[in-house]
């Protein structure tokens, strides 16, 4: 498939609680990958993710990435289909760029361009 989600992301206003709650719950194992934020290892057949400290004004939320070659491209065209740019690129050091764009009915969609 193309365009694959490749990563999900749950963000909450205490991340720490939110990492141990997890843990806890479904046996995840989320390692510190700086500041405000833990990455949980894939497991088979499942994806990876991370875990956020969202400050405020950003709400608890969850957001999925889908694996996209141009962002730019990608952005103009849910622009196109009414969708809003939320997050112009920026890049991950060493994985790529991402952005967000919310959809017709305020879904918030991460994008993931990788290196």
């Amino acid at each position: 498939m193309s365009n694959a989600v490749i990563h999900w992301e749950i963000g909450g206003h205490e991340g720490e609680k939110l990492a141990w709650f997890y843990g806890e719950l479904f046996g995840w194992t989320p390692e510190p990958a700086g500041e405000g934020y833990w990455l949980v290892p894939p497991s088979a057949p499942g994806i990876g993710g991370g875990l956020l400290q969202a400050d405020e004004p950003v709400p608890p939320h969850v957001t999925i990435y889908v694996q996209v070659h141009d962002l730019e491209s990608t952005l103009e065209h849910a622009s196109l289909l009414g969708g809003k740019v939320v997050k112009e690129p920026e890049p991950i050091p060493s994985i790529g760029r991402f952005a967000l764009f919310e959809d017709l009915e305020g879904n918030i969609i991460g994008l993931l361009e990788t290196a």
